[in-house]
């Protein structure tokens, strides 16, 4: 397998697949253990990118096997996720999802009787969300008012990724954190093994829409420099077999469900040794709880 060329912090060069059909390097910081897309597109021109009746993520039908999968793969991720906010907080707390995209998360959360909203910078996402009550989820701009310390639980499921600013927003969220607080973090993790294996073609790289790509000594060293800590992180088992599904069509123009189970499964048998797996979410606390 030919190994990635990280000299004069060069990476790899990808393609958007998804949208635009343009290449973007990926080039290494050393002092940050993470990779940057390179160019990165402009702030005002990021919506373009996003702006595919098939961009999975601000889907509602179903139109595809694929989108079956990645439907049922969300609900059951949905549950999980619950399930590990729930391991440190009773229901009633207060949850903040940023990134809400369609709400999913939020009603599900309303649901089990947590005091959930959520924010997302996308229009059309929005107005989805909110079309089925009782999802409550605002422009990002609504962020300014809430009140400082008076969240349980911040989640931001893969939105890290999409973000120009991210330290400024995490340093924003750290200060609506109660103290006894978590901020429930899940990225994609470029040193897993399929992110080797698929190599340009691994979809989580998903160029330009991902502007960083994390390791697990990434998050280490940004939460260090906010005074935070990691407590614990969570395996996404899931996100191995789904992102290496969409991998193979990127890679030979087609799914190859078989190979994609097998990479999947290579991947997180893997990572039980190495704990690199193809996304992990970070429980991250204030140092001094």
């Amino acid at each position: 397998m030919e190994q990635h060329n990280t000299h004069n912090g060069f990476f790899l060069q990808c393609t958007d697949y998804a949208v635009s059909g343009e290449a973007f390097d990926l080039c290494y910081d050393f002092s940050e253990h993470m990779l940057a897309t390179t160019p990165q597109p402009k702030i005002a021109a990021l919506s373009k990118y996003y702006n595919s009746s098939s961009y999975i993520s601000h889907a509602k039908h179903r139109k595809s096997i694929f989108d079956s999968v990645y439907f049922s793969v969300r609900k059951l991720a949905i549950k999980r996720k619950l399930k590990w906010v729930s391991s440190c907080y009773c229901e009633g707390a207060s949850i903040l999802d940023f990134g809400a995209g369609v709400g999913h998360f939020v009603r599900s959360a309303q649901a089990k009787g947590w005091v959930s909203m959520g924010l997302e910078t996308n229009q059309k996402a929005r107005n989805i969300a909110n079309s089925k009550k009782p999802a409550t989820v605002f422009d990002t701009n609504h962020i300014e008012s809430i009140k400082p310390q008076s969240q349980s639980a911040i989640t931001l499921w893969h939105v890290l990724e999409h973000l120009p600013d991210y330290k400024q927003q995490l340093n924003k969220l750290k200060t609506l954190l109660k103290p006894s607080g978590r901020l429930f973090i899940a990225v994609p993790n470029f040193r897993s093994y399929d992110s080797a294996y698929f190599q340009q073609h691994w979809a989580a790289y998903d160029v330009p829409r991902h502007l960083w790509h994390f390791s697990k000594k990434a998050m280490v060293s940004i939460f260090d420099e906010l005074d935070m800590e990691i407590e614990r992180t969570h395996p996404m088992i899931f996100d191995a077999f789904y992102v290496s599904l969409l991998s193979t069509k990127y890679q030979s123009g087609r799914y190859k469900l078989f190979k994609a189970l097998w990479i999947g499964l290579l991947s997180n048998l893997k990572a039980t040794k190495t704990g690199e797996y193809s996304s992990l979410v970070f429980v991250v606390k204030h140092k001094s709880n």
